[in-house]
Protein backbone atom coordinates (compact mmCIF):
# COMPACT_ATOMS: atom_id res chain seq x y z
CA UNK A 1 0.00 0.00 0.00
CA UNK A 2 0.77 3.30 -0.94
CA UNK A 3 0.92 5.88 1.77
CA UNK A 4 0.59 10.03 0.60
CA UNK A 5 1.80 12.82 2.73
CA UNK A 6 -0.81 14.30 4.89
CA UNK A 7 -1.37 17.72 3.95
CA UNK A 8 -3.88 20.42 3.97
CA UNK A 9 -5.50 18.88 0.79
CA UNK A 10 -6.28 15.98 2.64
CA UNK A 11 -9.96 14.78 2.61
CA UNK A 12 -11.18 12.29 4.71
CA UNK A 13 -14.75 10.57 4.25
CA UNK A 14 -15.85 11.56 7.30
CA UNK A 15 -13.99 12.90 10.83
CA UNK A 16 -14.68 11.55 14.06
CA UNK A 17 -14.16 14.43 16.81
CA UNK A 18 -12.68 13.14 20.16
CA UNK A 19 -12.88 15.24 23.73
CA UNK A 20 -9.51 15.41 24.14
CA UNK A 21 -7.75 18.53 23.01
CA UNK A 22 -9.84 20.87 20.63
CA UNK A 23 -7.18 21.38 17.49
CA UNK A 24 -5.32 24.27 17.23
CA UNK A 25 -2.84 23.84 14.02
CA UNK A 26 -3.82 24.77 10.73
CA UNK A 27 -3.79 21.35 9.39
CA UNK A 28 -6.46 19.75 11.80
CA UNK A 29 -8.46 22.72 11.94
CA UNK A 30 -8.85 22.95 7.92
CA UNK A 31 -9.28 19.17 7.78
CA UNK A 32 -12.00 19.81 10.27
CA UNK A 33 -14.10 23.00 8.82
CA UNK A 34 -13.73 21.28 5.15
CA UNK A 35 -14.86 17.91 6.60
CA UNK A 36 -17.89 16.34 4.23
CA UNK A 37 -19.22 14.74 7.50
CA UNK A 38 -18.65 15.01 11.00
CA UNK A 39 -19.36 12.41 13.73
CA UNK A 40 -18.63 13.26 17.41
CA UNK A 41 -17.68 11.63 20.44
CA UNK A 42 -21.01 12.85 22.90
CA UNK A 43 -18.39 14.71 24.64
CA UNK A 44 -17.11 16.56 22.02
CA UNK A 45 -20.26 17.92 20.51
CA UNK A 46 -20.15 20.47 23.32
CA UNK A 47 -16.94 22.09 22.00
CA UNK A 48 -18.20 21.96 18.27
CA UNK A 49 -21.66 23.43 18.97
CA UNK A 50 -19.84 26.24 20.87
CA UNK A 51 -17.54 26.89 17.98
CA UNK A 52 -20.43 27.41 15.49
CA UNK A 53 -20.22 24.20 13.82
CA UNK A 54 -23.21 21.36 13.72
CA UNK A 55 -21.63 17.90 13.64
CA UNK A 56 -23.36 15.34 11.13
CA UNK A 57 -23.92 12.94 14.45
CA UNK A 58 -23.40 12.56 17.69
CA UNK A 59 -22.36 8.95 19.31
CA UNK A 60 -21.80 7.61 22.52
CA UNK A 61 -23.27 6.64 26.38
CA UNK A 62 -24.49 10.36 26.25
CA UNK A 63 -22.75 10.49 29.77
CA UNK A 64 -20.81 13.99 28.88
CA UNK A 65 -24.08 15.36 27.09
CA UNK A 66 -26.40 18.01 28.79
CA UNK A 67 -29.74 17.22 28.98
CA UNK A 68 -30.60 20.49 26.87
CA UNK A 69 -28.33 19.21 23.89
CA UNK A 70 -29.49 16.17 24.08
CA UNK A 71 -32.69 17.06 23.64
CA UNK A 72 -31.95 19.99 21.05
CA UNK A 73 -29.71 17.37 18.85
CA UNK A 74 -31.62 14.33 19.53
CA UNK A 75 -32.26 13.80 16.09
CA UNK A 76 -28.37 13.44 15.73
CA UNK A 77 -27.81 11.71 18.55
CA UNK A 78 -27.11 8.08 18.72
CA UNK A 79 -26.61 6.44 22.34
CA UNK A 80 -24.67 3.23 22.84
CA UNK A 81 -25.36 1.79 26.71
CA UNK A 82 -22.51 -0.71 26.50
CA UNK A 83 -19.39 -0.47 28.28
CA UNK A 84 -17.09 -2.84 26.01
CA UNK A 85 -15.65 -0.27 24.22
CA UNK A 86 -14.95 3.29 24.60
CA UNK A 87 -16.76 6.32 22.66
CA UNK A 88 -13.78 6.52 20.08
CA UNK A 89 -14.64 2.98 18.94
CA UNK A 90 -18.45 3.15 18.80
CA UNK A 91 -18.08 6.47 16.58
CA UNK A 92 -16.24 3.96 14.44
CA UNK A 93 -18.35 1.55 14.03
CA UNK A 94 -21.24 4.00 13.75
CA UNK A 95 -19.18 5.43 10.77
CA UNK A 96 -17.87 2.17 9.26
CA UNK A 97 -22.26 1.51 8.84
CA UNK A 98 -22.15 4.08 6.91
CA UNK A 99 -19.55 2.93 4.62
CA UNK A 100 -16.59 5.28 5.57
CA UNK A 101 -13.45 3.90 5.08
CA UNK A 102 -11.43 6.58 5.20
CA UNK A 103 -11.81 8.71 8.26
CA UNK A 104 -10.04 11.16 10.18
CA UNK A 105 -9.40 11.46 14.42
CA UNK A 106 -9.19 14.59 15.49
CA UNK A 107 -9.69 15.87 19.46
CA UNK A 108 -8.20 11.98 20.37
CA UNK A 109 -5.22 12.90 22.37
CA UNK A 110 -4.32 15.35 25.27
CA UNK A 111 -5.78 15.93 28.69
CA UNK A 112 -5.58 12.52 29.87
CA UNK A 113 -2.64 10.35 29.57
CA UNK A 114 -3.83 6.82 29.59
CA UNK A 115 -6.20 8.36 27.08
CA UNK A 116 -4.11 9.61 24.66
CA UNK A 117 -2.08 6.15 24.74
CA UNK A 118 -4.96 4.11 24.43
CA UNK A 119 -6.23 5.97 21.67
CA UNK A 120 -3.36 5.70 19.68
CA UNK A 121 -3.39 2.15 20.05
CA UNK A 122 -7.12 1.97 18.44
CA UNK A 123 -5.54 2.79 14.95
CA UNK A 124 -4.06 -0.38 15.09
CA UNK A 125 -7.37 -2.27 15.80
CA UNK A 126 -9.30 -0.34 13.34
CA UNK A 127 -7.12 -1.21 10.34
CA UNK A 128 -6.70 -5.06 11.81
CA UNK A 129 -10.65 -5.42 12.92
CA UNK A 130 -12.74 -2.72 10.60
CA UNK A 131 -10.45 -2.77 7.71
CA UNK A 132 -11.00 0.79 7.41
CA UNK A 133 -7.72 4.12 7.10
CA UNK A 134 -7.32 5.67 9.66
CA UNK A 135 -5.60 9.16 10.32
CA UNK A 136 -5.37 10.66 13.89
CA UNK A 137 -4.30 14.25 13.58
CA UNK A 138 -3.02 16.04 16.79
CA UNK A 139 -1.24 19.68 16.59
CA UNK A 140 2.23 18.34 15.60
CA UNK A 141 1.51 15.50 13.52
CA UNK A 142 -0.36 12.40 12.90
CA UNK A 143 -0.26 8.87 13.55
CA UNK A 144 -1.22 5.94 10.42
CA UNK A 145 -1.47 1.89 11.24
CA UNK A 146 0.27 -0.39 8.52
CA UNK A 147 0.84 -3.85 7.81
CA UNK A 148 2.77 -6.00 5.57
CA UNK A 149 4.99 -4.12 2.96
CA UNK A 150 4.19 -0.53 2.37
CA UNK A 151 5.96 2.68 1.31
CA UNK A 152 5.71 6.48 2.48
CA UNK A 153 5.57 9.51 1.47
CA UNK A 154 7.70 12.11 3.22
CA UNK A 155 10.31 15.35 3.33
CA UNK A 156 13.77 15.70 4.51
CA UNK A 157 14.27 15.94 7.84
CA UNK A 158 10.78 14.57 8.71
CA UNK A 159 10.36 13.22 11.83
CA UNK A 160 9.28 9.45 11.91
CA UNK A 161 8.75 7.09 14.29
CA UNK A 162 7.63 3.43 14.31
CA UNK A 163 5.92 1.62 17.22
CA UNK A 164 6.02 -1.98 16.62
CA UNK A 165 2.63 -4.03 18.14
CA UNK A 166 3.07 -7.04 16.58
CA UNK A 167 5.89 -7.85 13.86
CA UNK A 168 8.52 -9.83 14.50
CA UNK A 169 10.21 -8.64 10.87
CA UNK A 170 10.67 -4.77 9.77
CA UNK A 171 13.13 -4.13 7.41
CA UNK A 172 13.20 -0.75 6.02
CA UNK A 173 14.61 1.18 2.47
CA UNK A 174 15.02 4.87 2.79
CA UNK A 175 15.28 5.79 6.58
CA UNK A 176 18.74 6.88 7.98
CA UNK A 177 18.53 4.10 10.35
CA UNK A 178 17.94 0.26 10.22
CA UNK A 179 14.42 -0.32 11.47
CA UNK A 180 14.37 -4.20 13.21
CA UNK A 181 11.19 -5.49 15.45
CA UNK A 182 11.29 -3.33 18.25
CA UNK A 183 10.38 -4.64 21.45
CA UNK A 184 9.54 -1.25 23.05
CA UNK A 185 7.86 1.77 21.89
CA UNK A 186 10.38 4.26 22.39
CA UNK A 187 13.45 2.07 20.08
CA UNK A 188 11.34 3.20 17.27
CA UNK A 189 11.42 6.89 17.58
CA UNK A 190 12.78 9.34 15.81
CA UNK A 191 14.11 8.04 12.74
CA UNK A 192 14.47 10.68 9.42
CA UNK A 193 13.71 9.53 5.82
CA UNK A 194 17.12 9.89 3.22
CA UNK A 195 14.60 10.71 0.55
CA UNK A 196 10.76 11.51 -0.14
CA UNK A 197 9.58 8.67 -0.05
CA UNK A 198 10.78 5.47 1.83
CA UNK A 199 9.61 1.36 2.59
CA UNK A 200 8.89 -0.73 4.95
CA UNK A 201 8.74 -4.67 5.05
CA UNK A 202 6.58 -6.22 7.98
CA UNK A 203 5.33 -9.04 8.65
CA UNK A 204 2.43 -7.52 11.32
CA UNK A 205 1.60 -4.69 12.52
CA UNK A 206 2.31 -1.09 13.61
CA UNK A 207 1.89 2.63 14.05
CA UNK A 208 3.63 5.00 12.65
CA UNK A 209 4.13 9.18 13.45
CA UNK A 210 4.65 11.46 11.27
CA UNK A 211 5.64 15.05 12.39
CA UNK A 212 4.42 18.42 10.15
CA UNK A 213 7.73 20.21 10.39
CA UNK A 214 10.88 19.34 9.81
CA UNK A 215 13.69 19.09 12.48
CA UNK A 216 15.67 21.79 12.70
Amino acid sequence: MHYNLITKEYKPDAVILGDGDFPVNELPLGILHNASYICCCDGAAVNLIERGIIPDAIVGDGDSLPEELKERYKDILHIYDEQEDNDLTKSTRFCVSKGFRNIAYLGATGRREDHTIGNVSLMERYLRDFDIMPVMLTDYGYFVPACGTNTFETFSRQQVSIFNFSCKKIVSKGLDWDTYAYTSWWQGTLNEPSDNIFTLEADGYMVLYFTYEPKK
